[in-house]
């Protein structure tokens, strides 16, 4: 079943003599629980690819369809909305809440949503995530791995149709970044999560059931 079409699409910045081609016409589709790698060098237009995918930003032209959605045909707020609940991002610098533990981190999608925290699914999370003894601990209090694990439980909490996964291991050393690769196979393997991951290593990427590579924003 396919979970993700992307049709056409094209992001160029800029004008004139400053136009930069992103993205130029990416067709693809992705089905649902499928793990699919983007690679590519830096300024290729992943990073790009994957923003838009996410509605982080807009196309130029193109198609984005999440789940039979055109999520373009959306306004700004409604969105905002489709993100928070069908959309998990995950960041190669975390972009944790200082000042809430590892617990209230990965619930914060389900506060801002005005949604329950279901207790069981929240240890089943935290046991899944080898975090049930650090949920209480703030993120200066953790190591860089445990702070991505946390970021990927906030990702995987609100049950999104599927996960982005920006650099994941970018910022990570490389025993960090093979459990973080692991606990990513295994949330596509048990959870049954579909899971899009940008990554410039080759290695890491040959972990997925399918590579995309991305050249000076054209699928090569």
């Amino acid at each position: 079943m396919e979970i993700l079409r992307v049709e056409n699409l094209t992001k160029i910045y800029g004008k004139d003599t400053t136009k930069v081609i992103a993205l130029d016409n990416v067709s693809f589709s992705v089905e649902k629980g499928e793990f699919v790698a983007i690679v590519g060098a830096s300024g290729s237009g992943k990073s790009t690819l994957l923003h838009l995918i996410g509605g982080v930003d807009r196309p130029t032209s193109g198609k984005v369809y999440i789940d039979g959605k055109d999520i373009f045909d959306f306004n700004d707020d409604k969105l905002a909305i489709f993100r928070r609940r069908q959309v998990g991002l995950i960041y190669q610098f975390y972009n944790l809440i200082p000042i809430l533990n590892v617990e209230e981190n990965i619930t914060l999608p389900l506060a801002l949503d005005n949604r329950k925290v279901d207790k069981q699914v929240l240890d089943e999370m935290l046991s899944l995530l080898g975090l049930q003894n650090r949920k209480t601990h703030l993120p200066n209090e953790l190591s860089g791995g445990q702070q991505q694990r946390t970021s990927i439980g906030r990702a995987l909490i609100t049950n999104p149709t599927i996960i982005l996964a920006d650099e994941p291991t970018g910022n990570l050393d490389s025993k960090s970044s093979d459990e973080i690769v692991a606990l990513l196979k295994k949330s596509n393997r048990e959870l049954k999560q579909t899971i899009i991951m940008i990554t410039h290593n080759m290695e890491i990427a040959k972990c997925a059931d399918r590579i995309i590579k991305i050249e000076d924003g054209k699928i090569a």
